[in-house]
């Protein structure tokens, strides 16, 4: 499905400028890394002229389109290439019952599940896709550990574009299949995000598809900013006390604090940030390890990197300063949970009212429980936890197995398994 802004509506983007180099580059050509030293290029807009459409009240009256609403600030120029499959808009829930056995009452959640592919992906990929179709690309190719090959793959296939998705061996096979579904050539590897990224790079190099590798281009990272936008419309213009995400890549923190940066340019937000928190699993938490040793940039995992949330298996980020940077800048943390509390809290989220969410998101939850432990949360603080995935194609272990019974059972051994 495509859009049409409204007629006085119109892509501000101006420029790509270098995260780490600050170089300026033309933003009207496929790019992928900054040619200056390799690190990520982030769009940048003519934020006076958007600020002429961009008003609380314009955008309030803009009931369709989801993450589209934003039109001004992301950087698809022709309304043809805007692909829209029902990403954005999702909700942000109060989650009491949840909170309460946290420490934290007031607990809010992002609910990222709702996007069409069932993750936060979903609005990476819609910006991501409909951009490179805008300039030109004739195929896409990307790693994925599992929920940004299934967006990639309905995306590619909105916009008649060829997709390969390279992801590893042990990918839960939900997400292989989303990504089969939806006409993407999958190729398993027997490694780590970390090798699918390298092979989706040779590949890239070799038959000319566009690499769209967390970070190696500049336009995920505006899709997965709506996030920040929302946040801030669905909290009266008032951002949270803190933000607590799930972080492989790190694109939607990234792209969150650059909304908050670009939100304020436009006077709909003020100075005040939320404090950020960066969740790793403990057996992968290269951030967490830097942060911890007061380091601006993250060295690669080392050894083995073992979690069963595959999207927090990530060894290295090309975006480990921006990160970092918005966490240290925040006044937040980054820190690392132990796989047994991802298990336990994908199951408490759902016992407590919150729904079946998915180990990054358990994550995420065990790091508010850690915080509130330590005394880093007060319990009348305003938290938002990103809730970045279902948790259906990822399930937790160990539940158990349900008792099967004849439609002429008993009816007091029915009454007994009931409980």
């Amino acid at each position: 499905m495509s859009l049409r802004p409204p007629p006085d509506v119109v892509s501000c983007l101006s420029h790509l400028e270098g995260a780490l180099s600050g170089a300026v580059y033309p933003a009207d050509e496929l790019r992928g890394l900054d040619p200056a030293d390799g690190r990520p290029l982030l769009a940048r807009y003519d934020l006076a002229a958007a600020g002429r459409t961009v008003t609380a009240e314009a955008v309030a009256g803009r009931r369709a389109g989801g993450l589209w609403r934003w039109w001004e600030l992301l950087p698809v120029r022709d309304p043809t290439h805007a692909l829209h499959l029902g990403e954005g808009g999702t909700p942000l829930l109060v989650a009491p019952r949840l909170g309460e056995a946290l420490g934290v009452p007031g607990l809010r959640v992002k609910a990222e599940g709702a996007n069409p592919t069932g993750s936060f992906k979903a609005r990476g990929m819609a910006v991501a896709v409909s951009r490179a179709a805008e300039l030109g690309a004739r195929s896409l190719v990307a790693p994925s550990a599992g929920n940004a090959g299934g967006a990639l793959a309905a995306y590619g296939a909105a916009a008649a574009l060829p997709v390969t998705v390279l992801m590893p061996a042990d990918v839960p096979a939900a997400n292989r299949d989303e990504a089969l579904a939806c006409g993407a050539r999958v190729i398993l590897v027997e490694g780590l995000i970390s090798d699918c990224g390298r092979l989706a790079g040779r590949l890239a190099a070799r038959t000319g598809a566009f690499d769209l590798s967390t970070l190696k281009e500049p336009y995920r990272v505006e899709g997965k900013k709506t996030m920040g936008f929302e946040l801030a419309e669905q909290s009266a213009w008032r951002l949270p006390d803190v933000v607590v995400y799930p972080t492989g890549g790190g694109t939607g923190l990234i792209g969150m604090w650059k909304a908050f940066q670009e939100l304020e340019a436009l006077g709909l937000v003020g100075p005040r940030r939320p404090r950020m928190v960066s969740v790793q699993a403990a057996g992968c938490a290269p951030l967490a390890r830097a942060f911890a040793a007061g380091e601006r940039f993250a060295a690669p995992w080392d050894g083995e990197a073992a979690t069963r949330a595959g999207g927090l298996r990530v060894p290295a980020t090309l975006g480990d300063f921006l990160v970092l940077g918005a966490v240290w800048a925040s006044g937040g943390t980054a820190l690392a949970v132990p796989e047994d509390g991802i298990d336990e809290l994908q199951v408490l989220a759902g016992r407590r009212g919150a729904g079946y969410v998915g180990p990054e998101t358990a994550a995420a939850l065990a790091g508010v429980r850690l915080l509130a432990e330590r005394g880093e949360l007060e319990a009348d603080e305003d938290v938002v936890v990103f809730d970045t995935g279902v948790g259906h194609k990822c399930p937790a272990p160990g539940l158990p197995r349900p008792p099967v019974v004849d439609p002429g059972v008993d009816e007091d051994r029915l009454v007994a398994l009931a409980g």
